[in-house]
């Protein structure tokens, strides 16, 4: 057996390490089945400390609190049930940021005016054996050190609730110094501080007028001295080269401005540095480049390139021209006519200019903004040909993979994996094109599950948590988007929005076992709940205030999307049932009171079912989203209930065709419904359906990324008429949770995969299917196939946990980790359509 190195929270190495207690996890990798951890040593600082445990995720510090700046190198060796020790793994090493405002020496500065450069200059000694430099902005920001970029992160320091937390960043420039005379530059944009942000014309300048900076350069000598330069009175501003920069409108970028002469005093800037906080998750990097496949020339006469692919990022160009030319860059998601259809992007420009130098050879790539986009229009002195999109999003590992013998299938879950790359830059949006791109808590509250799967968020999901704990009214109500930039207006109870306070923390919970987390969140997740048990009131009812019901269920009109089959007060009082259920699971796990939240959810499944539910189990309104919640959330009081809706919930779909009829709120459940209530046939049809409205209508139109509405393009390629109609939306690609869990068949049967349910539903016309996880405990794998008369299944369970095995035809076993194989019987009685 051997160890990997270990990780501290949810971060591999940090530099910068916004905790002094952090936990340590570690991966044990052995061939020996059944193997489980009995104890565990970790060795930090010439210390060791013993601990009888067999638990190896998220453990607690076992040493004294980190100190501000402070290294580690920490390695972890394991001990198995008979008594024999591992090596030692590699050691990791963390490092500690500023953990407080005294460890700042820095202030934030200010340009007067319009300026966007700022720069410092100090001497250095020589013989440096370190050097560490921690910097902020209010805006966005890249530095320079002696003219080398510093670091690969892009719009940084990213978007958090400003006012409450501002994320700082730690690079490690040791190489970038030289002896003597250093220069240490910046330039600032406006980024989502102060640039626009909303839809309607949005909001310019919500979190403040003046751009800043802080940056704090701290150099350590080989005689152990300390030199500490920072951002104060003596830095120096200008214009630049930026002209004009948005997230949603683009970069104007004039190249013969790139060295100006006419510096000035910066203006000293206060700042609460209480709200600065270390990264918990990784950043914003240049993750990929795409080449065009194709190279067009519309009606119009414009020169169109199409990537491919529907991505998140920026253009990079190659220009030969006459100093003063231009080149101007438009982008879109889709054409309609031959042309960039840029209607759905609504007020956002998304064109990037590029005004020449003059010099033989000039390349660009805009810094302070991003579009979403598979085709760019293109005018001026550049190859067409040489243009590279760069792909831009939060740096996740990849840690889930999905593959089935359907090809369509296969691309609806790359388009999923697209879309969450291309709305999870920095925080989980809910479209990266239009004049909105805002962290939309019902969005995330249905793709978290399969979010968690696909990669590991754990870190990022964890700073937003943060931001909507924070921006929580004292009532309780969270508001619709986090950070919340829309005002009084967006702190509402709405259904399915509010409960991402409640649910994503406890998927996080489930997929990750951070009870930390859990215990973090307690707080904001219960007063939510005891907020809306307040609008429902003695009748239990939550049938008062806004709510966006089922939203952009199929049927409901392209300009009111909320008006679905699926009453308001039947979601959102079945919302109430589950988040309430779900706020005392949770108290159960912390040691904290449940039976209030028992109650509570009893009470509100009880009115439900007294109000909503026919004695026969007709919910009102009969809609696939109605039964779907019913089912799902466990609303119907007695078994013949249950078998009712599941059967009705299969005959509504077979009667709509076996087309999708549920919208955000509906559709992460309806498979799963039909799946537990014995229909899988009927969530296969539903998944495997071609036509509109369905998951693989748009992969027959050549999506490639996951749309807002189920015909966010119609048949005859024209776009929805609908005023919101994004093609990078992921709510409707929770799907994929199902794909992994039932379709492959791995889900958690513990906290953080401890125990694995191995559960693969083999259905319709599909052969074989595969699903890889990276959990905290290692790779699990399950893969099937079926022949004639037989199921094959091999299945990877990783070191110190166990699985629960339900193949069909054949009673649940337990069994260890390790590999293993099974063939059991397959027979066509069991519906399936074997291909021959």
């Amino acid at each position: 057996m051997d160890i990997a190195a270990p990780r501290f929270e949810h971060l591999d190495e940090p530099l910068g390490l916004g905790e002094s207690h952090p936990r340590l996890s570690w991966i044990v990798n052995s061939e020996s089945p059944g193997w489980r951890q009995s104890a565990y040593e970790v060795s930090a600082r010439g210390e060791r400390v013993l601990v009888e445990s067999g638990e190896s995720v998220l453990v607690p510090w076992p040493f004294a609190p980190l100190a501000a700046r402070e290294r580690v190198s920490v390695s972890v060796r394991v001990r198995d049930a008979d008594g024999a020790w591992s090596d030692w793994s590699p050691p990791a090493v963390a490092e500690a940021g500023l953990l407080g405002p005294a460890d700042w020496s820095a202030r934030f500065v200010a340009p007067p005016g319009e300026e966007h450069l700022l720069r410092g200059e100090f001497t250095v000694r020589p013989a440096v054996t370190s050097a560490r430099l921690y910097a902020t902005a209010l805006g966005v920001y890249e530095l320079e050190l002696n003219g080398v970029t510093v670091g690969d992160h892009v719009m940084t320091p990213g978007w958090t609730s400003y006012k409450h937390r501002l994320r700082y960043q730690t690079y490690d420039v040791t190489t970038l110094l030289r002896p003597g005379p250093n220069r240490l530059a910046a330039i600032l944009a406006e980024g989502w501080y102060r640039g626009r942000l909303g839809f309607q014309g949005g909001t310019i300048a919500v979190y403040g007028e003046r751009l800043a900076l802080l940056a704090q350069l701290e150099i350590t000598y080989a005689d152990g001295t300390v030199q500490r330069y920072g951002t104060g009175p003596d830095w120096q501003c200008a214009p630049g080269p930026l002209l004009a920069s948005g997230i949603y409108d683009g970069e104007t970028h004039d190249a013969r401005l790139q060295s100006p002469a006419d510096w000035r005093p910066v203006d000293p800037l206060d700042h609460d540095l209480s709200t600065l906080v270390a990264p918990t998750g990784p950043p914003v990097r240049r993750t990929q480049e795409l080449t065009p496949t194709e190279i067009l020339t519309s009606p119009s006469g414009q020169t169109i390139l199409d990537f491919g692919q529907n991505l998140v990022g920026r253009l990079r160009i190659t220009a030969r021209g006459q100093a003063g030319e231009r080149v101007i860059l438009r982008h879109a998601e889709v054409l309609e006519a031959g042309e960039l259809s840029t209607r759905p992007l609504r007020t956002a420009a998304a064109t990037d200019v590029y005004i020449l130098r003059g010099d033989a050879e000039e390349v660009w790539e805009p810094r302070f903004t991003f579009h979403g986009f598979r085709y760019a229009s293109i005018e001026g002195p550049a190859d067409p040909a040489l243009v590279r999109a760069v792909v831009c999003h939060t740096d996740m590992e990849r840690t889930g993979h999905f593959e089935c013998s359907d090809p369509l299938v296969n691309r609806l879950h790359e388009n999923v994996v697209w879309s969450m790359r291309g709305n999870f830059l920095d925080l989980p949006t809910d479209c990266p094109q239009r004049d909105e791109r805002l962290g939309w808590t019902g969005d995330l509250q249905v793709f978290t599950p399969a979010a968690a799967f696909l990669h590991d968020c754990a870190g990022m999901l964890t700073s937003w948590l943060a931001d909507l704990a924070a921006e929580q009214a004292p009532s309780g109500a969270v508001p619709v988007v986090v950070p919340n930039v829309l005002g009084e207006r967006a702190v509402i109870a709405a259904a399915g929005w509010g409960d991402a306070a409640v649910l994503v923390p406890w998927t996080l919970y489930q997929r990750y076992g951070d009870a930390a987390l859990l215990e973090r969140q307690f707080p904001s997740m219960r007063r939510y709940v005891e907020h809306v048990a307040e609008l429902a009131g003695d009748r239990r009812l939550w049938d008062t205030g806004y709510q966006f019901g089922d939203w952009l269920d199929p049927a409901a009109p392209p300009d009111k999307p909320g008006d679905g089959r699926t009453s308001k007060e039947v979601v959102a009082t079945a919302y109430l049932a589950h988040s309430a259920r779900v706020v005392a699971q949770a108290a159960e796990v912390l040691g904290e009171d449940a039976g209030p939240y028992t109650a509570l959810s009893a009470q509100v499944r009880q009115a439900f079912a007294d109000a909503y539910v026919s004695p026969e189990g007709t919910v009102l309104g009969d809609s696939a989203t109605g039964y779907a919640l019913a089912l799902r959330f466990d609303l119907l009081p007695t078994r013949e209930q249950r078998e009712f809706a599941g059967e009705r919930l299969a005959r509504v779909l077979a009667d709509g065709g076996h087309h999708i009829a549920t919208g955000f709120l509906g559709t992460p459940e309806v498979c799963d419904a039909l799946t537990e209530a014995g229909q899988v046939e009927a969530a296969y049809r539903l998944l495997l359906q071609r036509e509109c409205p369905s998951w693989l209508y748009a992969v027959t139109m050549g999506a490639t990324t996951i749309w807002e509405r189920w015909d966010s393009m119609l048949p005859d390629g024209t776009v929805n008429p609908g005023e919101m109609t994004s093609f990078n939306h992921y709510a409707f690609g929770a799907v994929a949770d199902w794909l992994h869990r039932v379709v492959a068949g791995i889900a958690p049967g513990a906290p953080g995969y401890r125990r694995i349910l191995l559960t693969p539903r083999p259905g319709a016309n599909l052969t074989r299917a595969k699903a890889t996880l990276r959990t905290p405990y290692g790779k699990a794998e399950l893969r099937w196939t079926l022949t004639k008369d037989t199921m094959t299944t091999n299945a990877t369970v990783p070191p110190n946990t166990t699985a629960l095995v339900t193949l069909p035809n054949t009673p649940p076993f337990e069994i260890q980790s390790g590999t293993h194989h099974w063939t059991t019987p397959w027979p066509r009685a069991n519906g399936t359509d074997i291909a021959k």
